[in-house]
């Protein structure tokens, strides 16, 4: 489901714009440079054998990061409950912005899914120290009935660049 959503996500920013192109070329209008010049690029996953996604995909100046659990370098998630996965979580989205030209301070706009939504509370605590409190990315929170390799805690955001 996480994977079709980010897809859709992508669709619908190369809809928008085609969309905008093909409206413009109607009128005999130029493209602005904005549109002339946004690419699209899709990273590898970091162990692709493992799972078939991208890491994230860059559009102009935006970073979509699919969802990160909190895996250690070895795949397996931090022991110790929602508090430590959590903090694996934001280190793991920490390290891709950091790593493609962004930073925490970048980040817009949050997904946060938890296996159980009365976790909230503490998966906040943890969620809230990586970030300045003037600068809180909008945020959305879920509960779903189970993630990938059991974890309690997957986040998903977007960025834009430095």
């Amino acid at each position: 489901m996480r994977n079709i959503r980010s897809f859709v996500g992508v669709a619908a920013i190369v809809f928008v714009f085609s969309a905008v192109a093909e409206s413009r070329q109607k009128k005999d209008q130029p493209l602005p440079a904005t549109a002339q010049s946004t690419t699209v690029e899709y990273s590898s996953a970091a162990n692709p054998s493992a799972r078939t996604l991208s890491e994230f995909v860059r559009v102009g100046n935006m970073l979509y990061l699919s969802g990160k659990l909190g895996t250690d370098s070895t795949g397996k998630l931090a022991p110790g409950g929602i508090g430590p996965e959590t903090k694996q979580t934001m280190e793991n989205i920490k390290a891709v912005l950091e790593k493609n030209g962004s930073s925490m301070d970048n980040v817009i706009k949050c997904t946060v899914m938890l296996t159980d939504i009365k976790e909230w509370a503490e998966m906040n605590t943890v969620y809230v120290a990586f970030f300045k409190k003037e600068r809180l990315p909008a945020r959305s929170a879920l509960g779903t009935s189970g993630l990938v390799l059991g974890a309690r805690v997957e986040i998903e955001c977007m960025a834009t660049l430095k």
